[in-house]
């Protein structure tokens, strides 16, 4: 169950709790509404701590030195390469 999951058991657990007054026999939908909060909080806090562990942190890098391609052209006439000496 993901961050959303958890936050709609807390918002399905605080209507229960507070909006509504429906009374079924056997069952205590007060209790339920709080149930689904403590289930909640305990997802949102096991999702933040499970994910706080997997981000991983990219340290910075060094600029990487730009080659100049004038510095590196080489002419190719057959006599500079070492061909023909």
């Amino acid at each position: 169950m993901g961050l959303g999951g958890c936050i709609i058991l807390i918002a399905v657990g605080a209507i229960l709790t507070f909006a509504t007054d429906w009374d079924m026999q056997g069952v205590n939908l007060d209790l339920v509404g709080i149930i689904f909060m403590i289930v909640g909080l305990i997802g949102v806090t096991t999702f933040s701590s499970i994910y706080r562990r997997r981000r991983v942190v990219v340290p910075p890098t060094a600029p990487g030195v730009v080659d100049d391609p004038a510095a590196h052209h080489h002419r190719r006439d057959g006599y500079s390469d070492g061909y023909g000496v």
